[in-house]
């Protein structure tokens, strides 16, 4: 099953031919407004397009394995000793592919369902209106019907996952990673091996230790070649048991580790399907205030004008490093306005510095005299010594 292309090329690509067509008449405010909002949109295309070729990979193998099947039953059927054991072969072989069609069947519906909802996304991309984009931007969360083409409800069904490894079960996280062994290995993933880890050491907390032993054998053993010391760190406990208090080994009995699990999972989930970890509206408001962060953001002092004044951007940027300023900005601590050759700053001489500005129009209103707001010192306008901002 395939998404029937778009003209001008992949459906993408002719989505964002179209948008453009469209906007081409547009304000240039209005089409850079339309350019971010659509960036924000990529996790919209990009999921279910990897669970339609999730689908099909997993279609494929299933079809291999049943014509394999097949082939070798229509051999077994043509050795057959008498009439009546070559019937009762032939009646297998007809269930079997009766099976085989079942099952074609049903994955045709499933791609066609997942084609069907990336091409209602792509429409939905493609109606983007530079003129009504408010109302575009809402149509998701405002209309009740005919929502389940945009949203992705059946792929985070997966995520059932977290409450199992919450729970301390490996089990449905195991099966998830048989499920996507291909992709994982691609990536380089090791959350199974983590998986694996885990649950030698809950063996071992049970003191089970043959059960461990042969555990380890049978799922370990063959990630040796490549993650030698941490078998053997895990390999240790057999010995240090769950009530050391070595800290080398006491770390891995430690419920943390559940915590440590069930955020890997949701990184290779994201990862799968081409999602970011972080939302992407976290992701673009970062980017910028990681250009606006300075040390003056942090003060009492920081102007309404500055995003960072707020609580909830000062949260978000917390983690960001203060930008690298080339040259220096002063900024005055009466007027709040920016301090540079049409308004350069003038020092008292008690060392404080403020914008011509806001000096001359108190020296205006005291006759001459000049307050530091900060320290309360007194002098006259003519004391000042002006600035050069290098």
């Amino acid at each position: 099953m395939e998404i029937d292309p778009l003209p001008n090329g992949t459906p993408a690509a002719a989505a964002a031919t179209a948008v453009a067509a469209a906007a081409a008449n547009a304000p240039s405010s209005r089409l850079s407004q339309l350019t971010e909002s659509l960036k924000l949109e990529h996790q919209l295309m990009r999921v279910p397009f990897e669970h339609y070729k999730k689908s099909i990979r997993a279609n494929h193998r299933a079809v291999e394995k049943e014509v394999s099947a097949v082939i070798s039953a229509v051999s077994d059927a043509a050795e057959a000793s008498g009439e009546g054991d070559a019937v009762d072969r032939l009646s297998s072989l007809v269930s079997r592919l009766q099976g085989l069609k079942r099952k074609l069947e049903e994955g045709s519906r499933t791609e066609h369902l997942q084609a069907q909802r990336c091409r209602a996304r792509l429409d939905h991309l493609e109606s983007a209106d530079p003129e009504n984009l408010s109302e575009w931007n809402n149509t998701p969360l405002a209309e009740s019907t005919n929502i389940q083409d945009l949203v992705d409800i059946d792929v985070f069904l997966e995520a059932k996952v977290i409450d199992a490894l919450q729970n301390k079960e490996v089990g449905p996280a195991l099966a998830w990673c048989g499920e996507n062994k291909s992709r994982l290995k691609k990536s380089k993933s090791i959350f199974e091996f983590q998986l694996r880890l885990q649950e030698f050491v809950e063996l071992v907390r049970a003191e089970n230790s043959m059960r461990a032993i042969a555990y380890a054998r049978k799922y370990l053993a063959p990630w040796g070649s490549t993650h030698m010391k941490e078998l053997q760190r895990v390999m240790a406990t057999l010995a240090f048991r769950s009530n050391t208090e070595c800290a080398t080994y006491k770390v891995l009995f430690e419920p943390k580790q559940w915590d440590f699990l069930v955020d890997q999972f949701r990184q290779e989930f994201c990862r799968l399907y081409g999602m970011t970890f972080e939302p992407l509206l976290n992701i673009y408001l970062q980017a910028g205030l990681s250009a606006l962060k300075t040390t003056f953001c942090t003060e009492d002092g920081c102007t309404k004008e500055d995003p960072l004044s707020q609580e909830s951007f000062r949260k978000l940027a917390m983690p960001l490093p203060f930008s690298k300023q080339h040259h220096s900005k002063l900024v005055c601590y009466i007027t709040k306005e920016l301090m540079d050759t049409e308004n350069p700053p003038l020092v008292l001489p008690n060392g404080y510095v403020y914008s011509t500005k806001a000096l001359e129009e108190m020296a205006k209103k005291n006759s001459g005299k000049i307050t530091c707001p900060r320290t309360k010192y007194c002098c006259d306008y003519s004391d000042l010594v002006k600035a050069y901002i290098s």
